[in-house]
């Protein structure tokens, strides 16, 4: 079944805050969905459809539906990781297009600042129930060793440099620098990236994204509900799903899942990469949007490092706008989940109410793509071709 125009996105929320050691997970997705809501001019009893992941409170959401004293007649909490929150709009989209539900709530939220969580950097524990982990668990790979390989291995086949990876977060640092709620507002230079510690080689510490508290949220409804709004609706075009593994042992490491999803979006959506006007990628590490890129279609595989380097995805002067927000590498990740705050700044780009300096002008088409678990090993890959109505 084709989404095309089957839904359309008219409430979109972020939350301000990046540290919240009093506020509950819990309370944290409430204050989400009702920013949505206001946003959409809708109330939650119009809400029968609801989409969360794991970093939803106790049940996922059974209990998000408890807490928020919601009756819908759909649920789904699929987890894909990073590309989570792609994937619910999708599926918020077919179970719209299936009449399943007619306004989909899409809700994230996450604390680990508050609980103090060494994301990226710290072994995750060893889950005996999952086969393909007995092969790698005795290693201790952590997240950060595991992007540094994909890094390490696209600079070996393509030629690919650190200092072409530093202009990826010199062009989030630009961005950041109009949002008032980012993380990192400072902008950066490449020496500064260079000379940022070395988390694994060759990944610097200005080469991974910041750890924050916060969320976001989506309301995803039929036309006809969207058509009834006074806010500016985002059509969903296209929408590609698909996961990455290691193929028994002999994974490329320079080409994600997203080789996958980008071509079924735009086949879907009836554009191609060169219609894309603003691009919102999942940036976990620097290394993360290069290889999107390239697999989504904006440049040929190993031509990555000269598609970004000289400010080539800075708004106003670049090849491909990106993440003007600041995304994940400067402004906000909670949850290991950055998927949310894509598909957020994509909304605002189309609605033409991204901060003025970073607004793309007359943005009529968007890309928001997310990347969740292990680029080097198994991984999920969203994504999504929105469109201003």
């Amino acid at each position: 079944m084709s989404i095309r125009g089957k839904a359309q996105i008219v409430g979109a929320f972020e939350h301000p805050t990046r540290f919240a050691p009093d506020t509950s997970l819990a309370q944290l997705h409430a204050e989400v969905a009702l920013g949505a809501l206001a946003d959409a001019g809708l109330h939650k009893n119009d809400i029968d459809g609801v989409f969360c992941d794991s970093d939803a409170p106790g049940s996922g959401a059974l209990s998000l539906c408890e807490y928020l004293g919601l009756k819908p007649r759909h649920m789904d909490s699929t987890e894909t990781g990073g590309s989570s929150y792609i994937a619910h709009v999708s599926h918020a989209a077919q179970a719209i297009a299936a009449g399943k539900c007619s306004v989909a709530l899409i809700t994230l939220a996450g604390r680990p600042k508050a609980a103090g969580m060494a994301t990226g950097t710290v072994a995750r524990p060893y889950d005996h129930d999952d086969p393909s982990q007995q092969f790698e668990a005795p290693y201790r790979g952590v997240i950060a060793n595991l992007y540094a390989m994909c890094a390490r291995r696209h600079m070996h086949a393509f030629g690919t440099t650190s200092e072409q990876l530093a202009w990826i977060k010199v062009a989030a640092s630009h961005h950041a620098q109009h949002n008032p709620h980012a993380v990192l507002r400072k902008v950066v230079t490449v020496d500064e990236v260079l000379a940022s510690p070395l988390v694994a080689d060759p990944l610097h510490r200005l080469d991974c994204c910041v750890i924050s508290d916060g969320g976001g949220a989506l309301i995803v409804a039929r036309p006809e509900v969207a058509r009834s709004l006074r806010v500016p609706a985002v059509v969903v075009l296209g929408a590609g799903e698909a996961p990455g593994h290691t193929n028994g042992g002999l994974p490329d490491l320079t080409t994600s899942a997203g080789a996958i999803t980008g071509p079924l979006a735009f086949r879907e959506a009836g554009l191609t990469p060169r219609d894309i006007q603003y691009a919102s990628i999942y940036d976990s590490f620097t290394i993360s949007v290069l290889i999107a890129l390239e697999d989504l279609g904006f440049c040929a595989k190993g031509e990555g490092g000269r598609f970004v380097e000289d400010g080539g995805l800075i708004a106003g002067r670049g090849r491909l706008p990106f993440n003007t927000d600041g995304g994940g590498l400067c402004n906000n990740h909670p949850a290991n989940r950055g998927g949310m705050t894509k598909v957020i700044e994509a909304v605002r780009q189309l609605r033409g109410t991204a901060h003025p300096a970073v607004q793309v002008p007359g943005c009529r088409f968007a890309l928001a793509h997310g990347t969740g678990g292990r680029l080097a090993t198994r991984h999920g890959s969203a994504t999504l071709i929105l469109a201003r109505e």
